[in-house]
Order: C-alpha cells, then sequence, then structure tokens
C-alpha cells in the first residue's frame, strides 16, 4: 500500500487507467490535471505499491476461438489444507480455467473455463476435472450470453 491514502488524483489516474491502460502519460497527465513528471511520478509508486497490478489487450474470446464460457462449481472431498493447496494447484496448471475463486455455498471453488466448444469441454471436464481425486462434485453452468464483463472498479466510492 502506498504510504498514503488514495487522493483524488490517484483514483482519477487509476479511473481513466482502467478503461485507457495504452494512455500516453502526456495525456493521462492533461486529464488529470497534473503535469507529465508528477503524474508519471503516482503511476510508478501506483505500480511499485501492487495496485496497479498489470497491463494487458482484453480480447473478444469468440474471435479468437474459444466461444464457450462455462462457470463451473467444484467441491472437494473433505477440507484439509492439503486438499485445498493440491487442487489449487491443479487449477493453475489449466489453461482453460482463466479465473478460479474459493467461494462459500454449495461449492467450494467456482471457475471459469473458455473453450473452443462443448467437445472442448467435454475433453477438459473427463479428461481433467473429473480426474482429481479430491472432487466430490461438479456443476456447470453454460454462459448464454455476457452481459457485463470487465468493467472498471468502483472507485467512487473510496
Amino acid at each position: 500500500m502506498l504510504d498514503r491514502p488514495l487522493d483524488g488524483f490517484d483514483r482519477r489516474i487509476l479511473q481513466i487507467l482502467q478503461a485507457e491502460g495504452r494512455l500516453p502519460n502526456s495525456d493521462l497527465a492533461d486529464r488529470v490535471g497534473l503535469s507529465a513528471t508528477p503524474c508519471l511520478r503516482r503511476v510508478k509508486a501506483l505500480e511499485q505499491n501492487g495496485i496497479i497490478t498489470g497491463y494487458r489487450a482484453d480480447l473478444d474470446r469468440g474471435r479468437v476461438g474459444l466461444g464457450l464460457t462455462v462457470l463451473v462449481g467444484v467441491k472437494v472431498d473433505g477440507h484439509r489444507d492439503e486438499n485445498a493447496t493440491a487442487i489449487q494447484e491443479a487449477f493453475h496448471g489449466m489453461p482453460e480455467v482463466i479465473a478460479c475463486h474459493l467461494v462459500s455455498g454449495e461449492s467450494d471453488f467456482l471457475l471459469q473455463v473458455t473453450v473452443p466448444d462443448l467437445a472442448s469441454y467435454e475433453r477438459f471436464l473427463l479428461g481433467k476435472l473429473l480426474k482429481l481425486p479430491m472432487v466430490k462434485d461438479i456443476r456447470s453452468n453454460f454462459v448464454i450470453r455476457t452481459v457485463k464483463d470487465r468493467m472498471p472498479l468502483p472507485l467512487h466510492h473510496l
């Protein structure tokens, strides 16, 4: 964390960079109301303190051949630490799993899986997920259409 609380300049920088990560520093500085050097100094501090964790390109899944997204609830057999660690390591090794959350409720983990099609999901399910010895139950929910995704964090609440 920064050695100071986030101020209005920091929040504005973060809001803009969430939407336009490739914006040149000079343009960012103009939009935030700072000169280029202090703006860059703030961005570097936000990066070094782990508030900005990276930059990336968002891709259209369908256009790159990954047209099926499945939300998968996974229940593990027993709640021993070694099971939790082993299954998390297994999920990290599965490129189809693009997000994994430890959750409360009926499932222990909620995965977001992206694959080309239903046959690919079947291969993933049978060839990877169901082969994990600590898996007790799996519930698959197929995404029909994404209504809201990749939205900026609501920093105005800070």
